[in-house]
């Protein structure tokens, strides 16, 4: 009986033996299903992250342009007034453009040294493709200050605005036309062709309040002047006095884009000039991105011009900079 009852209880135990072994593959599946990391909705592993959203300024009264759409439409505007320049900043200065300017190149003295034979000086004069500054700053070094060895550098991203000036260089003497060159770039990223700490003067009229993005723009002018170098601008700003400010700003809005449709025939650019002046920040404001890109400044910072209608910036590249 023990036999038989021995010999009926193998075939189970092999049949268990049989089933046991089969269960841990599934068991252990079971536990890989719960180790597994499970991945954010709608994310996978290979996927990259989604590129920034545009940087956004604005044009004139208008906001949520990007920087990019900026630069464009800034183009246009200045490829419309170059040949128009000089009117257009007349009307929108009272005439009072070309004063300023003799005065913020007076102030900054090119060409002036205390050594014999003076010493070289290069500038660099962004947005300055007709060549107002430029013209008299060659004029104040080689003539008044009797330096040759001054040399500018007109830049300026709009290759319409650098026709003007190349075409109203040929009137300089030959001296000063060879100390003279014209450089299509954009400020906020200069080329190799203007290297670190190769500048002794950088000098912007007008012009960067049209930048799409200024911050940028002072970074790169801290990165290319030498340490002791001047860092000038001139620029439409606030005016001081209330009463000044509203009649200002009432034949600015009202007379200046309609002159310029009758004058020109191109009412919208001379509506987005005077919308930029708007929105340019006050002289303090200024002056503080300008101590935000490393320069230090003299005094408040800044000099008021005609009540406020413009103002000139300075500031230097601390010696000790790289």
């Amino acid at each position: 009986m023990a036999s038989a009852a021995a010999a009926a209880a193998r075939p189970l135990l092999r049949s268990a033996a049989c089933r046991t072994p089969r269960s841990f593959p599934r068991a252990f599946s079971a536990s890989l299903a719960v180790l597994r990391p499970a991945a954010p909705p709608g994310a996978t592993h290979d996927a990259p992250p989604p590129p920034p959203p545009p940087r956004t300024t604005h044009f004139g009264f208008e906001d949520g342009v990007t920087e990019a759409d900026k630069t464009e439409r800034v183009a246009s505007v200045f490829h419309s007034v170059a040949e128009s320049y000089d009117r257009m900043n007349d009307l929108m200065s009272f005439g009072w453009h070309r004063i300023w300017k003799d005065h913020f190149v007076s102030s900054l003295n090119p060409g002036a040294s205390s050594s014999n034979p003076p010493s070289a000086q290069r500038i660099l004069d962004i947005a300055g493709g007709t060549g107002d500054i430029a013209f008299r700053m060659l004029h104040q070094a080689h003539v008044v200050n009797r330096n040759p060895d001054v040399h500018v550098t007109i830049s300026d991203i709009n290759a319409s605005m650098l026709a003007v000036g190349a075409s109203r260089s040929k009137a300089l003497p030959a001296s000063q036309q060879a100390n003279l060159s014209f450089l299509e770039a954009d400020a906020t990223q200069l080329p190799a062709s203007i290297p670190d700490s190769s500048i002794d003067l950088y000098t912007v009229a007008f012009g960067i309040r049209n930048f799409a993005n200024i911050p940028q723009a002072l970074r790169e002018a801290h990165r290319v002047l030498k340490p002791g170098g001047i860092f000038a601008c001139l620029e439409f700003s606030k005016v001081g006095n209330p009463v000044f400010d509203a009649v200002y700003k009432r034949w600015s809005f009202s007379a200046i884009p309609l002159i310029g449709q009758l004058v020109t025939g191109d009412r919208d650019s001379y509506q987005y000039l005077v919308e930029s002046i708007e929105r340019f920040p006050s002289q303090d404001e200024f002056r503080d991105m300008i101590k935000d890109a490393g320069f230090v400044v003299g005094g408040k910072g800044y000099e008021d011009l005609t009540g406020g209608i413009a103002a000139i910036h300075k500031g230097m590249k601390p010696l000790d900079a790289k």
